[in-house]
């Protein structure tokens, strides 16, 4: 395992881990344009858009479970089919949610689709009256909650699955659903670590083997089972991103150390772990307001090229890219600071 940070000019650099039918439902595909960044090598790390993405929204509805589970589409509106990265919202969040990733991934390659779980969305607080808003989204934040989001995402790649053999959907053979990568922030990373196979009391497990890789920005153990029996035997690549301050915005309680604790935990073998100085919770998002002013502009950027690094490698087996994860590159070249660390195991 390696734990890396910037070192001093004159230390040498560290060796590499050796570890390895459009009429009805138009309304639903009406097309925005939005930009996102132009891809080359190295990524650049300025932010600049430059690249159209075109932006899909659906409302397709689980009629087993009779939920609608909303969806915003990102991808650069070419033929070839592209690997697929699903998203979670936060607690009290949207589909709109986390634009700067969804952009930034489909400018790159991909297709990213991005989810809104009914019962823990934006909803939740937006109904509720002003003093009560805390207390509704603690009371989302169920297990019900939990279970709604793990079977919206085997809903989704279900749907999708079905929409790239439809020849009259806007979808129909873009997407290459035999690589799918899923990503989420704070609740949706307990939604990412849940698929991704994380073992629950009573031996419970939701793994949903047609994922391939995982993100999650803002992870956390639980309070099932000790972390190194709930995520010890994940073998599938996944990247932990977090923040000194990474705080809990309804437990005042909560550690945030205890978020790396997901990382120390996971086996040996293509696993990954950012860990941004002073980043708060809220640094992962994209939202505005009294809480973001103060974001550091590096952490975004540096966000959006190390994770997609992360896809290139194990959704599209980038060697390079694999190799450039397994390195100090991911804080050199990004223009994070010598207090930012960087992990491989």
């Amino acid at each position: 395992m390696r734990d890396y940070q910037m070192p001093p000019a004159k230390m040498p650099t560290p060796r590499m881990s050796k570890s390895p039918g459009r009429n009805a439902n138009m309304k639903n595909w009406m097309l925005l344009s939005f930009a996102a960044l132009a891809m080359s090598f190295p990524i650049r790390a300025n932010g600049e858009v430059d690249v159209a993405v075109k932006v899909l929204r659906f409302e397709p509805t689980d009629g087993r479970r009779d939920r609608e589970v909303p969806l915003k589409v990102y991808w650069d509106g070419e033929p070839t089919p592209k690997p697929v990265i699903l998203f979670s919202h936060g607690l009290g969040g949207s589909r709109e949610n986390n634009a700067y990733l969804g952009e930034y991934w489909a400018s790159s390659g991909y297709v990213a689709v991005f989810m809104q779980h009914a019962g823990s969305d934006e909803q939740v607080w937006k109904t509720a009256r002003l003093r009560q808003r805390m207390a509704a989204l603690k009371s989302a934040a169920s297990l019900q909650s939990s279970q709604d989001r793990i079977e919206d995402v085997t809903f989704v790649i279900d749907q999708l699955t079905v929409w790239n053999k439809q020849k009259s959907h806007p979808l129909s053979n873009r997407m290459d659903l035999e690589h799918i990568g899923m990503s989420g922030h704070s609740f949706g990373a307990v939604t990412t670590l849940a698929v991704a196979g994380q073992k629950l009391p009573r031996n419970r497990s939701f793994e949903e083997t047609r994922i391939d890789a995982f993100v999650a920005f803002s992870p956390q153990p639980g309070k099932g089972l000790p972390a190194d029996q709930g995520f010890g035997h994940l073998a599938k690549p996944m990247m932990c991103m977090t923040g000194t301050k990474d705080a809990s915005p309804i437990d005042s309680s909560f550690d945030p150390a205890k978020r790396r604790e997901v990382y120390a935990a996971l086996p040996e073998g293509d696993k990954y772990e950012l860990v941004l100085d002073g980043a708060e919770h809220s640094a992962f998002g994209d939202s505005r307001g009294l809480r973001t002013r103060n974001r550091n502009p590096k952490h975004h950027p540096a966000i959006q090229q190390i994770s997609l690094r992360f896809w290139d490698a194990y959704l599209k087996e980038d060697a390079s890219a694999k190799t450039w994860l397994q390195s100090d590159r991911p804080l050199s070249e990004t223009g994070l600071s010598d207090v930012d660390v960087w992990s491989w195991k």
